[in-house]
This record gives structure tokens, C-alpha cells and sequence, in this order.
């Protein structure tokens, strides 16, 4: 849509082998669970160590660590949340996204991948997630290779379902 391409796919963020990954952090950098906690495990407590020395992070700013041993060169740590377990809400995950692109920009990262942010634990549904995701991919995405990655095939489906509502063009 408006020349923006966004790569919604089924599989595992931390296997992604792009140029960065986002995490959706809570404000004090733990991370303990749900996405984050794949990306500590995976990745190595590095990432962690390396983005608790920022802590706190508001909400509508982002972080940028090493990526420890994922494929990527980067993880970028967007808070979706106040505290690990707490409740997010459309405009954290808008936040959060639009942060990490403008982020990414900044550390000249040609392509991102995104999970569902503020789902989850969050508590947003993968429709309100995916729309305000895109939202931020709109304005700030341009001449980013955007991917959002998807771990079950029902949320998958899902979610292609409301970007097809929504108005983007689906390429396969």
C-alpha cells in the first residue's frame, strides 16, 4: 500500500536473518516472557544485559542492542508495555512501532521483522496489533523491508484476513 511492502510470514522472529528483529519490551528492559523471553533464550542474556543499562524507556521511544547469536545485527527493544505482564493498548503498540522503524532508519537497517506487538500478554488481539503496526509501517516504513512474523498458522490466517480489510494488496 502507498508503495510499502510488508512480508507477513509463518515461522520464529529469533530465526529471522534480516538485518534486525523488534522486541516488544516492557519499560525496564526484563526480559522474562512471551517474545522477549524466545529472544533471551536464543539470543543470550547479552541482549539483556546490554538493553537493562537504557532502562527505563518510555514507551514511544526505542533501543537498539547486538542481537547476541541470532542471525540479525540488531534487537530493537519497543516498549508495549509499563511492566513485564502489564496490559498494553493500540496507541503503546503505534508507539512502540513507529519508534522502532524510526530507529531502525537511524541504524541504517534495510529490513525488520516484527512479531505481533501487544498481543500476547499485552492483551490486544492480532487485528488490533496488525493495524497498528501497519499504521506506523505507513508513515515510517518506506524503503524498509518490513516483515511480520507469525508463529501459529490461526493467527497467520487471521491476520491476513484483516490486512486484505483493511485495503493492502495481497502479492503471493
Amino acid at each position: 500500500m502507498n508503495g510499502v511492502v510488508v512480508v507477513v510470514e509463518l515461522g520464529d522472529i529469533t530465526e529471522f536473518s534480516g538485518d534486525a528483529i523488534v522486541n516488544p519490551a516492557n519499560t525496564l528492559m526484563i526480559m522474562s516472557g512471551g517474545v522477549a523471553g524466545a529472544i533471551k533464550r536464543k539470543g543470550g542474556s547479552t541482549i539483556e544485559e546490554e538493553a537493562r543499562k537504557h532502562a527505563p524507556v518510555p514507551i514511544g521511544e526505542a533501543i537498539a542492542t547486538t542481537a547476541g547469536r541470532l542471525k540479525t545485527k540488531y534487537v530493537i527493544h519497543a516498549p508495549t508495555v509499563e511492566y513485564p505482564a502489564s496490559p498494553s493498548t493500540r496507541e503503546y503498540v503505534y508507539k512502540a512501532s513507529r519508534a522502532a522503524l524510526i530507529t531502525a532508519r537511524k541504524l541504517g537497517v534495510k529490513s525488520i521483522a516484527f512479531p505481533l506487538m501487544g498481543a500476547g500478554v499485552g492483551g490486544l488481539t492480532p487485528e488490533e496489533s496488525i493495524e497498528e503496526i501497519l499504521k506506523a509501517v505507513l508513515e515510517e516504513g518506506k524503503g524498509i523491508e518490513v516483515h511480520v512474523v507469525i508463529r501459529d498458522q490461526s493467527t497467520y490466517e487471521t491476520v491476513l484476513k484483516r490486512i486484505e480489510k483493511l485495503g493492502w494488496s495481497r502479492i503471493e
